[in-house]
């Protein structure tokens, strides 16, 4: 079996990282006329097409700004604006090899331990991320301790749902024909992502496991029920609290 992960959101929490560039940058963008909710970036990203933070950014400045009457055109905001922006508050300044950003504080919601336990169950794994290189190097290698961890990335493959990425993946990991792939990701676009395999590979067992963000988990029962109902609807066929609950055990029964 083989197991690929998603890693803002599965791997480390982005609540006060990603989430908060993205409302600061909406924010700035709108000169402090609309700074979205965790539940109004949620929305979002369950319209299945908002992976890419920065895009998601823009498209909220544009709808703000569509609600006054302009159109996209009247108000053009520039794509490169956005990401320096963004990139200055998510990553900051590196100072003697170390980030400023909200990057340095993510939290951590699995160790090396547990991927060190998938490896003695014969279960290999790797990482397809819409994370740029740099920040998901930074957290799979500076902070959990893995070792040049296979990882396909932004600047690697298309965005998600499109499943080049994971297919990229199960190459580099030498996927037997009949060897089953897990997906591990947080949003509709991660499990649309195995949905969007199996049209392709029809011949093989694909399996999308959703892992709820941190701030979903602690939140109302009906914001987590929400999200969980929007996971499934987009094919995720086991959803957990967290990564850690996957395990050999949890995998063998699936």
């Amino acid at each position: 079996m083989i197991v690929a992960f998603d890693i803002d959101g599965v791997i480390r929490d982005v609540a006060g990282s990603y989430r908060l560039a993205l409302s600061d940058t909406v924010e700035h963008f709108t000169a402090g006329g609309f700074r979205p909710t965790p539940i109004e970036i949620d929305t979002l990203k369950g319209e299945g097409i908002w992976n890419n933070d920065w895009e998601a950014s823009l498209e909220l400045v544009y709808r703000y700004f569509e609600g006054l009457g302009k159109s996209r055109t009247e108000h053009p905001v520039s794509y490169e604006a956005i990401v320096a922006f963004f990139q200055s508050r998510y990553r900051g300044e590196n100072i003697d090899g170390a980030w400023t950003g909200y990057l340095a504080g993510e939290p951590l919601l699995v160790d090396r331990a547990y991927f060190e336990e998938l490896t003695s169950a014969g279960i290999q794994w790797g990482f397809f991320s819409g994370a740029t290189t740099v920040s998901a190097r930074f957290v799979l290698e500076g902070r959990v301790g893995l070792e040049q961890p296979l990882l396909v990335a932004m600047e690697d493959a298309p965005g998600k749902p499109d499943p080049t990425g994971l297919f990229a993946v199960m190459k580099a990991l030498n996927a037997a024909a009949d060897e089953t792939v897990v997906y591990v990701g947080d949003t509709v676009a991660d499990m649309a992502t195995i949905v969007r395999a199996r049209e392709q590979d029809a011949s093989r067992s694909f399996l999308a496991i959703g892992s709820l963000p941190p701030h979903v988990v602690t939140g109302e029962a009906s914001v987590r029920e929400a999200y969980e109902a929007g996971l499934r609807s987009a094919g995720a066929d086991a959803i957990v609290a967290s990564a850690r609950e996957i395990t050999s055990e949890f995998l063998g029964l699936m």
